[in-house]
């Protein structure tokens, strides 16, 4: 097993690079250009909150599971923005090969499933795949559009995106977003319809990407963001489901991971070794969920709060899967910087114990057997530096 749990986290900490991927498309206040796994984060995030719109042969679980796969390859052939000259012929025999690369770092059996869902949703043929690619080809329109002072050349990108470009077939495959997309180009009115009902919480969880977290990236000197964090932990958490409770279902793990930190658009990150009262904590978080999902449908309203507060609680065995994954992602992380966040905490072995294994054990026995001689390793190490 740890042969194989190894080369799944070395998988997994490769992925990090994506978070140094930028794409062409900025955040909604402007302040940056976006990365290709907060954007990866946001379209999951589109694809759970429009499941009611999507039809009945399509399978939101797999269509989330594809998004969060589908940019991986800009790790090693970049972002090619759609309106650049470029050689699609070309790009498209670069990205497989980036697939394969980067699949067959896995276990030959997940390697196998993670290269044929990413091949499904470039061929863009199945109702999964036709699902995902609208939603792909749909959130960076709004993202612009949404903007309070839109980017001038970003609008004329989506003007000719909607006549011409790769936009322009949903005018028949989500008249919804082609309509909806218009009105904002043109200033005309907006009607109602099921995608203008979530919009405007769509827009609002934009702003988890500001959200800066006390751990760092793997690979840039810089400060971890929440929805970065929200795709990289679903990420862990799909890899390593081998290592959950056999009654865990890991389709809802997933959707309380993507849902779970949203409240830090209104409550901010929390680190663990940090000083924090907790009651205030869950108030403000409380309030958050309140505020956030009370912008969405009723039955969605409902829906969300109940996923949120069922992982809040980590009582379930799903919940408490999803909590393991999310206390184990950071330690990794820690260890491949040398220390990361310890460092600047002052932690000890016993504080991780107490803070992150006594929370991980119970979901994921095997993920901690694997993780404390190497927290044991490095503690030790440093106690004697």
């Amino acid at each position: 097993m740890t042969q194989r749990l190894s080369a799944q986290i070395d998988f997994l900490k490769r992925a990090d690079r994506l978070k140094s991927v930028n794409r062409a498309n900025a955040l909604l206040d402007q302040s940056r250009p976006e990365n290709a796994a907060e954007h990866s984060w946001q379209l999951a995030l589109w694809a759970l909150v429009l499941e009611p719109v999507a039809g009945p042969d399509v399978n939101i679980d797999r269509v989330i599971k594809m998004l969060l796969l589908h940019d991986l390859v800009e790790i090693i052939v970049g972002d090619h923005p759609i309106h650049l000259k470029t050689d699609w012929k070309a790009l498209e025999l670069a990205e497989q090969t980036a697939a394969e690369e980067l699949f067959g770092m896995l276990p030959t059996d997940q390697a196998t499933t993670f290269l044929a869902l990413w091949q499904e949703f470039e061929a863009d043929t199945t109702p999964d795949a036709k699902f995902a690619k609208v939603l792909d080809r749909s959130q960076p329109m709004f993202q612009v559009l949404c903007a309070e002072r839109p980017n001038p050349e970003h609008l004329a990108v989506v003007n000719d995106n909607l006549k011409q470009g790769r936009a322009a077939y949903l005018q028949q495959a989500f008249p919804d977003a082609y309509n909806l997309a218009q009105a904002l180009l043109n200033g005309g009115k907006l009607e109602t319809s099921e995608l203008s009902l979530r919009l405007g919480f769509l827009s609002e969880t934009d702003q988890l990407k500001s959200v800066q977290r006390a751990s760092r990236l793997l690979y840039d000197d810089r400060f971890e963001n929440s929805a970065e964090h929200s795709w990289h932990i679903m990420l862990f958490a799909w890899v390593l489901s081998e290592y959950a409770a056999p009654s865990v279902s890991v389709n809802r793990a997933l959707r309380m991971l993507l849902l779970h930190d949203i409240v830090e658009i209104d409550a901010g990150d929390h680190p663990i070794h940090g000083q924090v009262d907790h009651a205030a904590q869950a108030a403000e978080e409380l309030a958050a969920a309140q505020r956030l999902f009370g912008m969405l449908p009723e039955v969605q309203n409902q829906e969300f709060m109940s996923i949120w507060q069922e992982f809040e609680q980590a009582e379930s065995p799903d919940a408490c899967f999803a909590k393991a994954i999310d206390r184990f992602q950071t330690p990794v992380g820690n260890l491949e910087t040398g220390g990361g966040s310890w460092i600047d905490y002052n932690v000890t072995y016993e504080q991780i114990h107490s803070r992150v294994g006594t929370v991980i054990i119970p979901g994921a026995p095997a993920l901690w057997a694997w993780l404390d001689p190497l927290l044991r390793g490095y503690f030790s190490e440093t106690a004697e530096g």
